[in-house]
This record gives structure tokens, sequence and C-alpha cells, in this order.
């Protein structure tokens, strides 16, 4: 445990509380913390994940872009719905992308987990995307993918980056929870309006 993963600990949750909220705040947060995790990955040999923390910085700019140029109700972000057809899809997508990155990681790299870290690599990247579209779905594959890191980080003996990514199932359970809420709550203002 080093002073750098704490700081990127504080920085994460920071970040990822502010996206459950829709505040804006939490691109900028989320891009600090994804600068901060792209260096200790490396220092541990997990280059999936360090290459992901960098694709992470460019879809964070997409999605500032995305919720500040998007629909807005009430001043605050609305959330879009996502047809089941595309979830599987780009879920699909995302397992080949992670199949072909894992065996780049294999046979060229001394990555200490290719496989796994280029599975949760291609699936955080897909998360990502879309928190950046503002889909509720988000919520319920970051729960499913930070399980499974939490797994990983053990076995690497990043211990607070493990217990960091056991809150983040929590948030992410809560930050489903709170996106359907105001789901509801947006579905009901259209329906008045009618």
């Amino acid at each position: 445990m080093s002073a750098l993963e704490i700081f990127a600990v504080i920085i994460s949750v920071i970040g990822v509380g502010l996206t459950i909220k829709r505040n804006m705040w939490c691109w900028l947060f989320n891009f600090f913390a994804f600068v901060l995790y792209a260096y200790l990955f490396f220092t541990f040999k997990l280059y999936g994940e360090t290459i992901l923390q960098l694709f992470f910085m460019l879809v964070n700019f997409y999605g500032f872009y995305h919720w500040y140029k998007g629909k807005q109700q009430d001043h605050e972000i609305r959330i879009e719905p996502i047809a089941i057809r595309t979830v599987f899809i780009q879920m699909l997508i995302a397992a080949l992308g992670g199949l072909v990155f894992g065996l780049s990681l294999h046979y060229f790299t001394d990555a200490a987990l290719p496989m796994l870290d280029s599975q949760l690599a291609a699936f955080s990247l897909l998360a990502t995307y879309w928190t950046s579209r503002k889909y509720i779905a988000t919520w319920v594959l970051w729960v499913f993918v930070d399980i499974v890191y939490v797994a990983m980080f053990l076995y690497k003996d990043l211990f607070l980056t493990a217990g960091l990514y056991a809150i983040f199932v929590v948030m992410a359970a809560f930050g489903w929870w709170q996106w359907e809420q105001v789901k509801k709550k947006q579905l009901g203002q259209l329906y008045n309006q009618i």
C-alpha cells in the first residue's frame, strides 16, 4: 500500500460518487484517477489495466462533451434508454476485443494476468462508454466487472485497490438504484407534459 494508491483510491471514490449524482465534476475527478491508476498498474505489470486507463482518459473527454451537450431536464443529466439488442451486440464486441487484446498481451508482453486483465479492460471500457451515454445498464455491468476486479486485485496483493473495488460494487449498486429513481421521475415529468 503506497501513498499513490491511497490518493488514487480517494480520487476514484469522489469521481464515482459524483457520477452517481450526475454531477459534471465527475469527469475531472475520474480523469485524475485514470492518470494515477495508469502509473500504478504499470508498476504492477497489469498492462491491460494500464492501457485501459489511457482509453478511459479519451472516453472521459467524450463523456464530458456528451453530458455537457446532451439533453438536460431541470438542469440535470437526462438518463437514456438502451435497447437489449444493442446491449448484446456491444457485449459481444467487448468480449471479442478483450480476447484479441488478451492474446496480444499473452504473446507480446510479460503481463501478469493477460486474459483476465484484457477482458476486464474491455468490459470496463464498454461500461465507461455506457456511462458517457447515460445508460442505466452501465451500473449493472459495473457491479459484475467490479466483483471480478476485487478478486484480481487481491490476487496481485493490491489490497487497498481491492477494497476500493469492493466499495465500487456497493456504489455501482447504489448508482443503479439512484438512476432508476431519477428515470422514474423523468418519465413521470414526461407523462405529465402529455
